[in-house]
């Protein structure tokens, strides 16, 4: 059961570092149909993360990774939107989560993906890719919470708007999968 009144917090994060890139503007247009109960934060460090090194992963590390790492603690879930880079994860949005894999914030948070591409794939690949190192964190991808997104360039306008309804449709389920599964973690 959801509570009306439950406010869900949600860390939204681009693994785009591109200012007009089409998957924040799809990733903003997502959480413009998430429930209102729902409130996000745009993560916006992500290109301030220094290369991870283990040998500067200790208890005082560098600010931008401990920012990350306590915004991701607060957050009941996560949703990241993803490009395809090369066949593979953008290499910031990989760094920041080689960052997380000794502290464990991901650990059995509620967690949902997005690739999207114009391409006739979808960043299937970035998005398999995304999803085996989520796993290894341990981070619940959450029922209905895997969409994969071809020719993003035609279903959004100008104006970041989904205007394609089956598209809108998938990421409503998405959004509610991760609302119940952070419902479910708050009780």
């Amino acid at each position: 059961m959801i509570w009306v009144d439950q406010k869900i917090k949600v860390l939204a994060i681009s693994g785009s570092l591109r200012q007009k890139s089409s998957n924040t503007a799809l990733l903003k247009a997502t959480i413009g149909l998430a429930p209102e109960n729902m409130i996000f934060t745009m993560y916006n460090g992500l290109g301030e993360l220094p290369h991870f090194n283990p040998d500067l992963d200790i208890d005082e590390g560098p600010a931008s990774v401990n920012e990350l790492r306590e915004q991701l603690k607060e957050a009941d879930g996560v949703l990241i939107c993803t490009p395809e880079y090369g066949n593979g994860v953008p290499g910031a949005l990989k760094n920041a989560l080689d960052w997380i894999v000794s502290s464990g914030e991901f650990v059995n948070k509620p967690t949902a993906v997005i690739s999207a591409s114009p391409s006739p794939m979808g960043g299937n690949l970035a998005h398999a890719s995304l999803v085996l190192t989520l796993q290894m964190i341990n981070a619940e991808i959450v029922e209905n919470g895997k969409v994969i997104i071809p020719h993003i360039t035609l279903k959004l306008n100008q104006e970041g708007e989904i205007t394609n309804l089956e598209t809108r449709q998938e990421l409503q389920a998405l959004l509610q999968g991760l609302e119940q599964a952070c419902s479910r973690q708050t009780v």
